[in-house]
Order: C-alpha cells, then sequence, then structure tokens
C-alpha cells in the first residue's frame, strides 16, 4: 500500500531520482533560475526547501546534513553565506515556479525555477527604484502670477 506517499517519482529509481534532483538543485543555487519541466519543478521545490531551511542556522551539523544531500562543496558554501542571509526573515516559500509554456519538441510543459529574493524585476515587498517620468514643468509653477484687482487692492491697504 503506498498511503501518504505523495511524492513524484518521475519514471526513474530512487538513486536517479535523488541524484537529479541534488543535481538540479546545485545549479538552482549557483545560476539563481532554472528552466525545467513543471513536474520536475513541483519536485524539486520539495527537494529544496528543507535544504534551505537548513541553511538559516549555520552550524556543522547543518552544513553536513545538506552535503549529504547536494555533495558539492561549492553549493554547500554558496547556499551558507549568501542565499540564507537573503532568506533569513522569510518563513518559507524560498522558490517561485512561474510556467513558460510547452517545449517545442515534445510539447512537455515547461516551468523557470527561481529563488523569490533574487528577482529584482518582480518583487512587490522589494525595495524598487520609484519608476520616474520624464514630463515638462508643471503649469503652476512656471505660470506667471497675474495678480487680480482684489489682490492688488488687499496689498495697497497694509
Amino acid at each position: 500500500m503506498r498511503h501518504g506517499k505523495k511524492f513524484n517519482h518521475l519514471g526513474r529509481k530512487t538513486a536517479h531520482r535523488k541524484a537529479m534532483l541534488a543535481n538540479m538543485t546545485c545549479s538552482l543555487i549557483e545560476h539563481k533560475r532554472i528552466n525545467t519541466t513543471i513536474a520536475k519543478a513541483k519536485a524539486l521545490r520539495l527537494f529544496a526547501e528543507p535544504l534551505i531551511t537548513k541553511s538559516k542556522s549555520d552550524t556543522t551539523h547543518n552544513r553536513r546534513i545538506v552535503f549529504s544531500y547536494l555533495r558539492d562543496k561549492f553549493a554547500v558554501t554558496e547556499l551558507f553565506k549568501e542565499i540564507s542571509v537573503k532568506v533569513a526573515d522569510r518563513p518559507g516559500g524560498y522558490l517561485r515556479i512561474i510556467k513558460l509554456g510547452n517545449r517545442q519538441g515534445d510539447n512537455a510543459p515547461m516551468a523557470m525555477v527561481e529563488f523569490v529574493d533574487y528577482n529584482e524585476i518582480y518583487n512587490p515587498k522589494g525595495t524598487q527604484a520609484k519608476k520616474t517620468t520624464r514630463r515638462g514643468r508643471s503649469k503652476k509653477a512656471d505660470a506667471p502670477q497675474v495678480e487680480t484687482p482684489a489682490a492688488t487692492e488687499e496689498k495697497s491697504e497694509e
């Protein structure tokens, strides 16, 4: 019986699946975004997000646990030094999956997986530079002050 076993096997044996997800996670850590199929992207999110949560507390034990999954020193160092600093205040949901359409050759549904905190273009809560538009000078500031007869009478009374 397979009660409670909800993860996608992706048509691969266990060792192949774990190696593929580890390699995809290392590529994601290195490049900050990767393109893959939607099924693999969802499986990658289940694989990578617990490792990112582990990286928030930089201890030797957590480094060894993450290294046992990834087996790449550069990826572990990058994860603990740079990525964990950016996601320190986020309580989960470190990855974003954006659907891209279907692949040309086999019509497989494709997606882009990226770190939420590393996208400067689409970051609604981030510190974005305010857009400025090039417009002419405001008409109120540049218009010459025309004095009305009522205004001149008030000045003369003073």
